[in-house]
């Protein structure tokens, strides 16, 4: 107990100034920043936000060197630049104000009330599930798997779902007589988050000219983002998967399993020696020693 009053003691003769309003004050500041953070996590904006960056160091270094005509140059572009940052950003502040409008507080503070949800290897399970179903049958299908980079501003131009990912839901989505159907499907935190989503086509002309709109709008969110796509064609029942403007067709279920699981939980490593050691069990299985 001695020692706990004497540590207590320490920090308040440390900090003898900082009081409640002030920590208050510090926590605000930092729910701001994560929020500016999340605001910038699109791939236009993070490269925005970088260039700015990168001129505040600029002008910082001509600043020491005493370079006073391109410092003074880089000054007056800062000054012009934060207010065509308002331009530029309109579209997302108007977003992120509309978030916050119709957002319950235990949704800002980030609470989650809606319960359980899949997990990433549930997720990838129901996909491959439903990919191996409409391969089969020819069904049409695109599937974007956000990560890193938002995909806000292509999930708002389809139809908001917020549903579980399941097999079963996935294939409704793209029965070819559903509404649905021609767009792309968002997943986005273990969840289908809209779909008939509008994607931006790619415009790399050396794709093979058999590939439709729909592999072309895969490599082109691709390219736009990190995040993963996957593609199945209603033509040849193939399945393909698109990641970072690359293109890979032909996939096995089996492949496409791993695969997503190497791109989305990046533990494949791990499941390989698990398979290993299970077709070693099982009299050495090829597909699990490959």
């Amino acid at each position: 107990m001695k020692q706990i009053q004497e540590f207590l003691s320490n920090i308040r003769n440390t900090f003898p100034s900082i009081t409640v309003v002030d920590i208050l004050d510090i926590l605000l500041v930092a729910f701001v920043i994560y929020q500016v953070i999340n605001l910038i996590r699109s791939t236009s904006a993070y490269r925005i936000a970088k260039a700015i960056v990168i001129l505040l160091i600029v002008t910082a270094v001509t600043d020491l060197l005493n370079f006073h005509t391109i410092n003074y140059l880089l000054e007056r572009v800062l000054e012009l630049g934060f207010v065509a940052l308002v331009i530029v950003f309109q579209p997302e502040l108007r977003r992120f104000l509309e978030k916050i409008g119709g957002r319950s507080m235990r949704d800002l503070i980030g609470i989650n009330s809606s319960g359980q949800e899949n997990s990433m290897p549930e997720v990838i399970r129901e996909t491959v599930e439903a990919c191996e179903a409409m391969s089969k049958e020819r069904v049409g299908a695109l599937i974007v798997f956000e990560r890193e980079n938002s995909l806000e501003q292509v999930s708002s131009t389809g139809t908001k779902v917020d549903a579980a990912v399941s097999q079963e839901l996935i294939r409704n989505i793209f029965f070819p007589k559903a509404s649905l159907h021609d767009g792309g499907m968002i997943i986005n935190n273990c969840r289908i988050e809209s779909a008939g989503c509008l994607l931006p086509l790619t415009e790399n002309r050396n794709l093979s000219t058999d590939l439709g709109t729909r592999h072309r709008a895969g490599v082109g969110v691709s390219e736009t983002a990190d995040c993963v796509v996957v593609i199945v064609s209603e033509e040849t029942g193939t399945i393909s998967v698109a990641i970072n403007g690359m293109l890979k067709r032909y996939l096995s279920n089996e492949t496409l399993r791993r695969l997503l699981t190497q791109e989305l939980i990046g533990d494949e490593k791990k499941s390989s020696v698990i398979d290993k050691l299970k077709g070693h069990r099982k009299g050495g299985d090829k597909d699990a020693r490959s």
